[in-house]
């Protein structure tokens, strides 16, 4: 048995959840997203609850897979999720222009990372860099390609990182007496 996946979903006021085929289909006020089920797994909507059910008596691998994608997909579009990102270093600063963040992280040119639709940057301080969205893959993945810029580095402990993240700095080299 699947500790997660026979926990029911609660849907809240505002959010539907529809099946039509094998395409789960969640709507709320933060937008709509889609899902393909795993064949293994069925949906059953049952008032504010959604429940996960494997069609075989076969404890199906995707079973808490399937229930954690839905269940993001529920919160994603009532709440929505967020990342947040800190430039560290001197120098280092961020602007939102249109549908472009512009980033200036010590390299001789700026580098331009176009905001995909369903995504929100803000910029704070001109160093905190929020990206907001109703799809936790989305927000996640474009936090991480930001990140990826300039990583945070082992000596002084510059680059992006994520607010919530600890650098263990190095002890640079020494001179021999």
């Amino acid at each position: 048995m699947s500790r997660i996946g026979k926990a029911p979903i609660d849907v809240p006021n505002g959010v539907e959840v529809k099946l039509s085929g094998r395409k789960v289909t969640v709507k709320g006020p933060k937008g709509q997203l889609e899902q393909e089920l795993h064949q293994s797994v069925d949906l059953v909507v049952e008032g504010n609850a959604v429940k996960i059910v494997p069609k075989t008596d076969d404890v199906s691998n995707f079973w808490g897979l399937t229930r954690s994608l839905v269940n993001n997909m529920v919160v994603g579009v009532s709440t929505g999720f967020q990342k947040q990102l800190s430039l560290i270093g001197v120098g280092y600063r961020a602007q939102v222009k249109g549908k472009e963040l512009h980033l200036t992280l010590g390299y001789s040119h700026p580098v331009i990372y176009p905001i995909a639709d369903g995504l929100e940057m803000s910029v704070e301080k001109n160093t905190i860099v929020t990206v907001k969205g109703a799809d936790k893959q989305m927000v996640g993945q474009a936090a991480a390609n930001i990140r990826s810029f300039r990583k945070p580095e082992p000596y002084h402990g510059k680059g992006v990182r994520y607010i919530d993240e600890r650098i263990l700095t190095k002890v640079g080299k020494s001179a021999k007496k």
